[in-house]
């Protein structure tokens, strides 16, 4: 008996009118190129001079995070003889003035203030802060290193030699003898407890800068000036 309701298929489905859909063809996304694997940085050194003072320390620590395949090695340089230095390094935190030429780059950073370093049973400690004027009949000491040769009027002359360095010229006062001026840097350099200082309110500032010659002109050396002026690791030189 022929079966109602339309024909059927041989496999009982029914057909659909005008014949079966052909199946979507898929069409292959295009390749995307893979980024290009970062350049490996060869291992190398980068030498920073500083002068007694200079506080490198947060520009080390940037440095160290930026550029870790290039190790900073930080190396004292006196005041006297931060020029000569210059040949042996890649850059220097030096204290102004320093002996310009046309072969040098100089970048100044920042201005120190000055301070009278004194015993901690001193009267001058009194005060919160001194003008030269307060320093009249007081012995100022001057060592060989000195950086601001601040003219006192009415000083005492001492009536020894001048201490070899900062640091003698410190231990002389500590036993209660005169005072020196100085960068705050180096006071705190070489506190003491048996010392204090004030600031020299009407006294000579002293900057430190960044320096180096032209010709030692390196990626590395942009990059720490980069560091120093504050530039962010993405931003262009």
């Amino acid at each position: 008996m022929a079966n109602g309701g339309g024909s059927r298929g041989r496999t009982g489905r029914p057909h659909r009118a005008g014949g079966a859909k052909p199946a979507p063809s898929r069409t292959k996304a295009p390749k995307r190129d893979r980024p290009a694997p970062p350049v490996r940085e060869e291992p190398r050194h980068f030498v920073l001079g500083a002068i007694p003072g200079a506080t490198p320390g947060k520009w080390i620590d940037l440095w160290r995070e930026r550029m870790p395949h290039v190790t900073l090695t930080l190396r004292e340089i006196t005041v006297a003889e931060q020029r000569s230095a210059l040949d042996e390094v890649d850059a220097a935190l030096v204290r102004l003035p320093v002996a310009a030429s046309d072969d040098l780059h100089v970048i100044p950073l920042y201005e120190e203030q000055p301070v009278v370093v004194m015993s901690a049973d001193s009267d001058l400690t009194a005060a919160d802060e001194l003008e030269r004027a307060d320093l009249a009949g007081e012995v100022v000491i001057v060592p060989l290193d000195d950086v601001l040769r601040v003219e006192i009027p009415d000083a005492v002359a001492p009536a020894f030699a001048a201490p070899a360095d900062t640091a003698e010229a410190v231990a002389t006062v500590a036993a209660g003898v005169g005072v020196v001026i100085m960068p705050m840097s180096l006071a705190r350099a070489h506190q003491r407890r048996d010392v204090e200082y004030r600031v020299l309110r009407d006294g000579p500032g002293s900057t430190v800068a960044l320096a180096w010659l032209r010709e030692r002109t390196t990626a590395d050396v942009e990059a720490f000036v980069g560091v120093v002026r504050g530039r962010t690791a993405r931003s262009s030189r």
